[in-house]
Order: structure tokens, then C-alpha cells, then sequence
């Protein structure tokens, strides 16, 4: 299935993204190192099955706009872009999935924006509240983002022998070769740093609230940097209805890893007429 590739205008911001399908809206929001590409095994099942899909390059990576203050990543800034992406589509309410950070702005998305939200998938990240408070396991696993948040030295060593770093994260030389192919260009391999240094300071407000649309929570075992139990405690942070999925023997992507998997479940969380 060919996906169309446009662009929009918001906040200022050229926006590209991926649409393919007709019907209820879906929107897919990626996280670090990816673009929209790391959605490519679920944008055909999607909308092969009646489902209008868009996937977004957010700020800063793939063909979209990237603000040069590291200020220009929070948190809210990130939610409100797709909030307005999906006024320039005249899209009211929609679906959202998110992954990594995709999946922390479909969490406040949910959380401030919930008129706009009809059912938040969650893949991998948990409710900020359940990491927040999840103990010291969990934050041992965040270690590299204490280098991510240090300029310069955290690009020099991503970059080091041939993207080296980059390519321990992936076992398939295709993805290895889209990432790098999405951070080389000037500026992007910073951009996508700045969602780590605008948002992980001691000064960040914690905007944090209960959630009131439907979630559902998909972790995968062999996530290096997420541990399962900041997944099952965003139970408590769900209003609306909390549906838990495990999908073992797949690491942090399961988009990929998990493909068939994850679609089934996704669809079945769609297109299901209660949560």
C-alpha cells in the first residue's frame, strides 16, 4: 500500500507526515531515534482495515521543522503539534498510539487534551507517574539519559565509529540504516536529543494528571530501558479503563520485532466497541 506523503503547517513549523487509508483517525507518534518509518508494518494493516491513518515526523526529526532552542522540545509544545496537525486535517477526536516519546505525548495528550483523544494506545512508556515512582530499577535503566542531556559530548559519541552506538539498537541493517540516514543531516541528531534536555531538568513543572480515555498498555520483555512494572502501575493513573498486554521475546521496538503481534492488538483495541 503507497502512503501519501504531505505536509501542513503548524505552529509555525513545516510538519511532514504519512497518511494512508480512509475512516476513523489514527494517529501514530514515534519516538527517539525514529521518523513516521517506524510505523511501515502498521500503516498498511491499519488501513487496510478501514482506519485513516497519519504518522507525523514530530518536530525535529525526519523532513519536519526543527526549532533550534532546546526550550522548543518540551513536553507541551510536542502534544500541542499534534493537536494542531490534527485541526489542520479537520480531524476532532482520533485514536493516538505512542511509542517512547511518542508515547509520553500520547500520555499528556490524554491527560489535558482527553476531548480530543477517543483511546490512547501506550507502547512501552508508562503513565509519568508510574516511572516517576517505580524505584530505583527503573531509573537505573534511564543511565544513558544522563549522557543524552550533556551537548556535544552525547553527539560526538552517537556518532563514533560509524554510528556505532546507533547500530547496537537494532540487529536489521535496514533500520540501522534509516536511523542514521534520519540523524546525519546538520542539526538532527541534536534536535532529537533536545526532547532529553528540555524535558529532564530539575526545573520541568510536573504536570501530571489522571487520565480519563480508554489505554491500553502494550510492554514488550526484552525492553532494555523499560521495566514492566512502570506499564502495570499506570493502572492506577487510568480513570477510564486500563487493558494491559504483554508481548514477549521482543525488544524496545515492537513495532518491528513485534509486528503481527502488536497489529492484532491494536486493531482488536480499535475497533472493539468497549475498552
Amino acid at each position: 500500500m503507497a502512503f501519501e506523503s504531505l505536509y501542513a503547517t503548524v505552529n509555525g513549523l513545516n510538519m511532514h507526515y504519512v497518511t494512508a487509508g480512509e475512516g476513523p483517525p489514527v494517529i501514530l507518534l514515534h519516538g527517539f531515534p525514529d521518523t513516521h518509518q517506524i510505523w511501515r508494518r502498521q500503516i498498511p494493516v491499519l488501513a487496510a482495515a478501514g482506519l485513516r491513518v497519519i504518522a507525523p515526523d514530530l518536530r525535529g526529526y525526519g523532513k519536519t521543522d526543527m526549532p533550534p532552542d532546546v526550550s522548543a522540545y518540551a513536553v507541551q509544545f510536542l502534544a500541542d503539534d499534534v493537536l494542531r496537525l490534527m485541526d489542520a486535517l479537520g480531524i476532532e477526536k482520533a485514536v493516538v498510539v505512542g511509542h517512547d516519546w511518542g508515547a509520553l505525548i500520547g500520555w499528556h495528550l490524554a491527560m489535558h487534551a482527553p476531548e480530543r483523544i477517543t483511546r490512547y494506545a501506550a507502547l512501552s512508556v508508562g503513565h509519568p507517574e508510574a516511572i516517576a515512582t517505580s524505584g530505583i530499577g527503573q531509573k537505573l535503566r534511564f543511565w544513558y539519559m544522563l549522557l543524552f542531556k550533556t551537548p556535544v559530548v552525547a553527539e560526538a559519541l552517537l556518532k563514533a565509529g560509524n554510528w556505532a552506538a546507533i547500530r547496537t539498537l537494532s540487529r536489521s541493517r535496514e533500520q540501522q540504516a534509516i536511523w542514521i540516514e534520519a540523524l546525519a543531516p546538520q542539526g538532527r541528531l541534536t534536535a532529537a536529543l533536545n526532547y532529553y534536555r528540555a524535558n529532564f531538568k530539575a526545573s520541568s513543572p510536573r504536570n501530571w494528571a489522571p487520565v480519563d480515555v480508554p489505554v491500553m498498555g502494550i510492554w514488550s520483555d526484552q525492553d532494555p530501558a523499560l521495566g514492566e512494572q512502570q506499564m502495570l502501575d499506570s493502572r492506577e493513573q487510568c480513570r477510564a479503563g486500563f487493558r494491559y498486554e504483554r508481548i514477549d521475546g521482543v525488544g524496545h521496538w515492537l513495532q518491528l520485532s513485534g509486528a503481527d503481534r502488536l497489529n492484532a492488538l491494536l486493531l482488536d483495541f480499535v475497533q472493539s466497541p468497549t475498552a
